[in-house]
């Protein structure tokens, strides 16, 4: 977060309340109810958004369920109410951060309700981004961060970006200040992008951003309906893709940090951090919260300058941003029906694949989704469906979710990758032993036997005298045939 500079901040807080109040008074409109799919939601942020973003993931877990982005974070209750405890060891590291008592007072919050199920967080993800020229929250308190959610979050599911030059900032491939800078807006152009890789480790593989207009809407909304006062400010945005006004969507909830509210830098955190171009050809609904410039910096309440149980379930702003993730999904909660496995891919044409799974017990039915989009215009009854109407030679990701009696979603699947064969006449030609195929990495063997790569066709024995033709029809992708 931008650096505490503790004096003054009332007096500017007094001098930005009419300014506010009056943008608000003109702007606010009731946030929409999308009925967007609850067992899709996550969340991140930057520095007390940071901070704030592990407190919705830990707390609200059975609600964040696909995991949390953190920026310039630090562990769940790090400051343990104290405000020296966040400007020391949470930001400068001055002193160590008691992790393991973090984990503990994490359990015992959850085996008395305060928080959600720890067991929660077991299936969800994390992205960790820490610039090497940060002063403002050392790498260190990442550091710790990762070794607290390695009690809860399996490793594999945890990606620690730790070595750009980046200061204090939400970091772009395209805008803002130089990378190493430490100074408002807070967000860097470093040739990097954040919020495309945040987004990627909490969903999968996602179709390419849309760099042109977005076809979305951005909206402000009224946040004094969730809550009034408590640092929060009266209204929020919420960018909403075209898609989503028909389609059960994603949610991802977008948090600031310190001076970087609408009020502070305007419309910059909003709509220039790179989220929304990815969020519009994914189907993400962002909502981005705003604390109002009554809060000590415009900081989100990480260290109870606001209410003492702040970091649990019952703080008045994680209690807020919950009702507004209920209020877009239109749920409390999502049918409960696990994520279907064994997601696969056959029966490759020129334009069509045939995508299946293991059934589900309880489901009615599935929705199959490509790139983030629906593709079946009714629920599917079998283990299977093709998906017609594709490009040749193009790499497709899908996604499935079961769905119970009243078609309310479940968990979104593991995806599944495949490639379209070539156009009539499309591809090269290549004719040769399959021992020569395999070391020109047209193919592969297992246990003497050659298979094609790409569509994994059998071709025989794998030595030099079975000779056969392969024809490139994509990117790594050959299957048996001619030219």
């Amino acid at each position: 977060m931008p650096a505490m500079k503790w004096k003054n901040w009332k007096g500017l807080a007094a001098a930005a309340a009419m300014t506010v109040a009056a943008h608000a008074a003109t702007a606010a409109v009731p946030l929409p109810s999308l009925g967007a799919n609850p067992a899709e939601v996550s969340v991140s942020g930057l520095s007390a958004g940071g901070f704030m973003a592990v407190q919705l993931h830990v707390a609200y877990s059975a609600t964040f369920k696909r995991g949390a982005g953190v920026v310039a974070g630090g562990p769940y209750y790090c400051a343990e109410g104290s405000v020296l405890n966040a400007t020391g060891r949470c930001m400068t590291h001055s002193t160590s951060i008691p992790v393991s008592s973090l984990v503990s007072t994490t359990n015992s919050w959850a085996a008395s309700g305060a928080i959600d199920p720890v067991s929660n967080m077991s299936g969800s993800r994390v992205y960790m981004f820490s610039g090497t020229s940060d002063n403002t929250v050392k790498q260190a308190v990442m550091d710790d961060l990762k070794t607290y959610y390695q009690s809860f979050v399996p490793a594999a599911n945890i990606v620690y970006k730790n070595n750009i030059g980046a200061g204090h900032a939400m970091v772009t491939d395209d805008y803002g200040s130089a990378c190493s800078t430490t100074a408002a807006p807070y967000i860097n152009n470093c040739g990097f992008d954040l919020a495309g890789e945040i987004l990627t480790q909490l969903y999968g593989p996602l179709n390419p951003r849309n760099n042109g207009t977005l076809g979305g809407t951005f909206t402000e909304f009224n946040q004094s309906e969730f809550i009034s006062g408590h640092g929060m400010a009266a209204t929020g945005w919420i960018y909403v893709p075209q898609a989503c006004t028909t389609t059960s969507c994603r949610v991802h909830l977008v948090l600031h940090g310190c001076k970087q509210n609408y009020t502070d830098v305007s419309d910059q955190y909003v709509r220039k951090t790179g989220y929304n171009r990815w969020a519009d050809t994914n189907n993400i609904v962002l909502i981005y919260p705003q604390t109002s410039t009554a809060a000590t910096n415009s900081c989100w309440d990480w260290w109870g300058y606001d209410n003492a149980a702040y970091a649990k379930k019952s703080g008045p702003q994680m209690a807020a941003m919950k009702a507004m993730i209920d209020r877009v999904t239109g749920s409390s909660g999502g049918s409960g029906l696990p994520a279907p496995t064994g997601v696969g891919t056959s029966g490759a044409t020129a334009s069509s694949m045939v995508i299946g799974w293991a059934g589900v017990s309880g489901a009615s039915g599935y929705n199959v989704y490509r790139g983030g989009s629906k593709v079946n215009a009714s629920p599917v009854a079998a283990t299977s469906y093709t998906d017609a109407g594709l490009a040749a030679s193009t790499t497709y990701s899908w996604t499935v979710a079961a769905l119970d009696a009243s078609n309310v979603e479940g968990a979104m699947s593991a995806p599944a990758s495949g490639t379209t064969l070539g156009g009539s006449g499309s591809g090269t030609c290549y004719t040769a032993s399959n021992y020569t195929h395999t070391v020109a990495g047209r193919a592969y063997a297992l246990w003497g036997l050659t298979y094609a790569y790409g569509s994994g066709q059998s071709m025989g024995l794998w030595n030099i005298y079975a000779i056969t033709t392969l024809k490139q029809t994509g990117p790594n992708y050959y299957v048996i045939g001619t030219c």
